[in-house]
């Protein structure tokens, strides 16, 4: 019997906390609505913070959203390896943020409020 292995077309997004998410210390441009819309549609959705992973889970249990992963920064390869998917971003707002995320293979979507105005239409159907 032959036996077909399951392609993922599922999008995965990480983001990034401070800065980023309107949540962050300091607050950032994201809306906790559009990662929740984003989890709806099906995305695989989480975090990659220089915060500790207690932290990041803690935020996304007070947020009330089931994160599908949280990683440290330098950890992001560990996520590409560890899922499938069609495409993976990272949304940050620092250099690092780039730096790893070109570093692990992740386009990188800049969290400021002229390019989140582009991407988050393009990737969410969300108006900036």
């Amino acid at each position: 019997m032959d036996t077909v292995a399951a392609v993922s077309y599922v999008t995965l997004v990480s983001f990034d906390i401070d800065g980023t998410l309107e949540c962050g210390e300091p607050p950032g441009v994201v809306p906790i609505e559009l990662v929740s819309t984003a989890k709806r549609r099906g995305y695989l959705v989480g975090s990659c913070s220089d915060r500790p992973i207690a932290y990041q889970q803690a935020v996304w249990q007070r947020l009330g959203i089931v994160a599908d992963f949280t990683v440290l920064k330098h950890r992001l390869a560990d996520v590409k390896a560890r899922f499938t998917a069609a495409a993976y971003y990272h949304v940050g707002d620092s250099d690092a943020d780039a730096f790893y995320a070109s570093d692990a293979g992740f386009r990188f979507l800049k969290a400021d409020a002229a390019a989140y105005r582009a991407w988050a239409s393009e990737l969410f159907g969300a108006s900036g």
